[in-house]
């Protein structure tokens, strides 16, 4: 169930600037990551050799791929905002993206969504550019920062 709803564009507009929502935590699964990297083909053993990762990794277990831990901004987003005048999204872009830290197997994540910027896109979309930040419970250093173009019909 969304934490925030909005009713308009409008109400969306007045919180460029502003941090909007922080999803629910999230914890990464052994599924997750195996299932990541039958669907990508990443099948590297810190990701998917738990025996292996455990004796032979600096991080003494499995960790979720980089872009593993980026595909969860869509289903995060979906998790916490809901705009009743939007019949879908996109996602458009990024302009940058990091992943300071590692996700180990089991860790919870959640991320904090920042509205950058809003504009008319030129296929008569609206253009949202979020400055996204994915936390690690419990860890010092994000796990992912990003800025995500997304696009609403």
């Amino acid at each position: 169930m969304p934490q925030i709803t909005l009713d308009s564009s409008e109400q969306l507009k007045d919180l460029i600037g502003k941090e909007v929502v922080v999803s629910d935590w999230l914890t990464v699964t052994q599924q997750h990551i195996n299932l990541f990297a039958e669907a990508t083909g990443d099948r590297q053993w810190i990701h998917v050799d738990v025996a292996r990762a455990e004796r032979e990794s600096p991080f003494n277990s499995t960790i979720a791929h980089g872009f593993l831990t980026l595909s969860l901004l869509g289903r995060m987003l979906d998790e916490s905002l809901k705009l009743t005048t939007i019949r879908m999204g996109v996602n458009y872009g990024l302009n940058k993206v990091r992943f300071p830290d590692v996700v180990p197997v089991g860790a919870r994540v959640r991320a904090r969504f920042v509205l950058q910027a809003m504009e008319t896109a030129s296929d008569n979309g609206m253009q949202l550019t979020w400055h996204v930040v994915m936390e690690r419970d419990g860890a010092e250093k994000p796990c992912l920062v990003a800025e995500w173009l997304t696009r609403f019909y």
